[in-house]
This record gives C-alpha cells, sequence and structure tokens, in this order.
C-alpha cells in the first residue's frame, strides 16, 4: 500500500469526507473545500482523492450515473443509489462473505471481495411523487 507525504489541502479533502454522509461527487467535496481553501484547483482536489482512494483510506463508488462518488468509510458495505435523484445512502446490514464463496464458483480468477449497490426510490422521492399525485387529484 502507497504511503505519502502530509499534506494539508489532502488531510482537508479526507476531513471533510469524512464529516459528510452523502457520498459526495469531486465537484462536490470541491465546493466544500473552496470554503476553506479558496485557491485549491478542483485538480488537486481530484489528484488528491485518487490518491487516497489508492492509499485505501476512501472509496470511491461508481453508480453508473456519469459521475463517481467518494466514501470517507473505507471498511466494506453496501449502498443504495436513487434512480431518481442519484442520491447514494449506506445500507447498514453486514456484507455477506458468502457471496464471494458462490461467484469463486463463477468468476475465472480469485474472489476476494465485492461490492453491492442498490438501486431504486429513496423515501424522499417518494413522498414527493405521492404529494404530486395528491395535488394532481386534488
Amino acid at each position: 500500500m502507497k504511503t505519502l507525504k502530509y499534506s494539508r489541502q489532502r488531510e482537508s479533502i479526507k476531513a471533510c469526507l469524512m464529516n459528510r454522509h452523502d457520498h459526495p461527487t469531486a465537484d462536490a467535496l470541491y465546493a466544500s473545500i473552496r470554503e476553506e481553501y479558496p485557491n485549491i484547483s478542483l485538480g488537486t482536489v481530484y489528484r488528491n482523492l485518487n490518491l487516497l482512494v489508492e492509499t485505501g483510506e476512501i472509496q470511491r463508488l461508481t453508480c453508473g450515473d456519469g459521475a463517481d462518488h467518494f466514501d470517507g468509510n473505507p471498511r466494506p458495505h453496501y449502498h443504495f443509489m436513487c434512480r431518481e435523484c442519484k442520491q447514494v445512502y449506506d445500507v447498514p446490514m453486514e456484507t455477506m462473505e458468502a457471496l464471494n464463496t458462490a461467484a469463486q464458483e463463477f468468476a475465472p480468477g480469485v474472489v476476494d471481495g465485492h461490492s453491492v449497490l442498490f438501486l431504486g426510490e429513496c423515501n424522499d422521492c417518494l413522498a414527493k411523487h405521492a404529494d404530486h399525485k395528491i395535488h394532481k387529484s386534488a
């Protein structure tokens, strides 16, 4: 695993990410970091996020919505993405190690982990649709 020289900006990016639970994109994180470091560039944020992913300090989530999301919790866990608003949430359930064993039977190599992204519609979006239907029928 790669070790890095200390960087105040990188530590600030990591701290900002650790204090969030919304799985922001690099652009959203950049907007937050600029409050503390107004001269930081988007390239610096991307570079440091990539380094933090490489060192295993954070996770990169590719959710199929066109932008990578980042998670300050590097431990294995599952995620849920709302197809409507694209918000990503942690799913607080135990990871299923048996899934690795089941996949090993079909994998063309050694399975040593897995990532699960559940898709659907979040409660906020469901509530908005329900409110919209109520107002439309009134």
